[in-house]
Parts: C-alpha cells; sequence; structure tokens
C-alpha cells in the first residue's frame, strides 16, 4: 500500500474519518496519507488551503504518518474525485458518512456510495460515531455464490497483507442444516485456496435474518472492520439500501465497512 486519499469537507464526520485514517496508518511507513479537499468557488480556495494545511499539521502533531494534501477547485465532487484517484493510484479511499441515523440509510444517495459505486477504488467508510481500534478482527460476508470468479481477491488480500487481521469469512442462510451442501463444500474449498496464507475461518449460519445473524457474529467475535463486495444487485446493495421496517444492524454505526468491487 503506498496512497490512500481521505476526502475532507471539515465537516465533524469527514475530520474523523482523517482522524481514523491516520491512526490506522500508523507504523506502515512509506504509505502517503493525502487529504484531498473540494470546492467550487474561486473565492473559497485561500481559505480551505489554509484549512487543509492547519488539518495536515494537526495530524501530524499526534501520528507519526507521512501527509500530502491536493486542494482542488471543480463543478462536481464524484467525478473530480475519480480524476484523482486516476491520477494518484491510491490503494484505498477512506470516506465518512453524514448523519446519525442507520448507515443503510445514511448513505442512500450520498456521496460517499456514489463515489463507490463508480468502482474507481476500494473504499473504507467510516462511521461517524467510529472511534479507532486496532484492526484484529475482520469479517467477509459472502454468498458463496461461484467464489472464484466474483471474489476480488486482490485487493482483500492488499489489505490483510498490510493490517494482518484474523480473517473470519461469514455465510447466512436458511438452507443451512448440520453440515453444508456439496456445492457450498466446494465453494469454501476455492475460498480456502484464494486465501490459504491468512488462514481464513469459515462460519455457515443458518438464520433467516441476515441483519439479525451479522449484528450477533460482529459482537460476539469483536469485528473491527466488515468487507463487503459490490456486485449488481448484491449483497452490498442489500445490506446498505434497505428502508421500511427493516431490522438495524447496530454494529454498522461503530464498525467501518470496506467495499471491494466485484
Amino acid at each position: 500500500m503506498n496512497t490512500v486519499i481521505v476526502p475532507v469537507d471539515f465537516s465533524e464526520t469527514s475530520l474523523n474519518a482523517a482522524k481514523y485514517a491516520a491512526q490506522l496508518l500508523v507504523g506502515h511507513y512509506g504509505v502517503t496519507l493525502l487529504l484531498y479537499h473540494h470546492y467550487s468557488k474561486a473565492s473559497e480556495e485561500q481559505e480551505a488551503e489554509s484549512t487543509l494545511m492547519g488539518l495536515k499539521q494537526q495530524l501530524n502533531e499526534k501520528f507519526a504518518v507521512n501527509i500530502d494534501v491536493l486542494n482542488h477547485k471543480g463543478d462536481d465532487f464524484i467525478e473530480d474525485l475519480e480524476r484523482a484517484v486516476r491520477h494518484r493510484r491510491p490503494e484505498l479511499v477512506i470516506m465518512g458518512i453524514t448523519g446519525r441515523s442507520p448507515l443503510g440509510q445514511v448513505l442512500i444517495g450520498s456521496n460517499t456510495l456514489k463515489f463507490a459505486e463508480t468502482r474507481a477504488c476500494p473504499v473504507l467508510i467510516v462511521p461517524e460515531q467510529a472511534a479507532y481500534r486496532e484492526v484484529k478482527n475482520v469479517m467477509l460476508a459472502s454468498d458463496f455464490k461461484n467464489v472464484f470468479n466474483t471474489t476480488p481477491s486482490a485487493p482483500i488480500k492488499d489489505f490483510l497483507q498490510t493490517f494482518r487481521p484474523q480473517f473470519h469469512v461469514v455465510n447466512v442462510d436458511p438452507e443451512h442444516y448440520v453440515s453444508i451442501s456439496e456445492a457450498y463444500q466446494k465453494e469454501k474449498a476455492d475460498f480456502e485456496e484464494m486465501f490459504r496464507e491468512f488462514n481464513p475461518e469459515f462460519y455457515f449460519m443458518r438464520l433467516f435474518d441476515i441483519d439479525e445473524a451479522l449484528n450477533m457474529f460482529a459482537k460476539e467475535k469483536n469485528i473491527d472492520l466488515i468487507i463487503a463486495i459490490q456486485k449488481q444487485h448484491s449483497f452490498f446493495e442489500k445490506m446498505f439500501k434497505k428502508t421500511g421496517t427493516t431490522k438495524k444492524l447496530s454494529y454498522q454505526s461503530e464498525v467501518p465497512v470496506l467495499v471491494v468491487h466485484e
């Protein structure tokens, strides 16, 4: 990992994401944390530049991390951030989310979800209330369907290689019984082969409510970060776009989510 971009608009949410990113990268020498600010009016440039440099100084005083800044004028935040990603080639973009409502409701229509959907780069979403915890336990929720072709192993491996957490792979299906089916055994074998060096642990949960199952698992295993794979009409969309009477995933108010793309 060489570069991580953190967009900041100087809101408390984005400042929390920047602080989380700085803490996450402490000890990872050779990685540059790029604070990215987007503004639309020429009259905002000087104040934005001053505030951005002030944030850099504050973070450098607390955390031993290499920090750079990019203050950019443009008309479209998403397009301009995509351009910055193409030019700087970061391995990761870290973004905060706004508001105190459940993550699934917050992200609908937000810049964070819009950027994640561009598939420009893996995105680590930091909830507003998330406080940094060392990444010791990571959970990947998988549907175990054609995992060899649909699991983006490269960015997941990059993250696991950098932080070396315990890797938990979870599948929730009401059809599971005492033992998993032959089809699931094959998919599990493919997954084991892909991630053999990280010693994944597998969990197959027979529950009807995926929210409840993941909530229980996250609490029981003290999950520090969740990996979600974005597919078309995927688990990611189901997790983040549920509305109405859907039960809240309480851990989503505290646990960052790394979005990787199929």
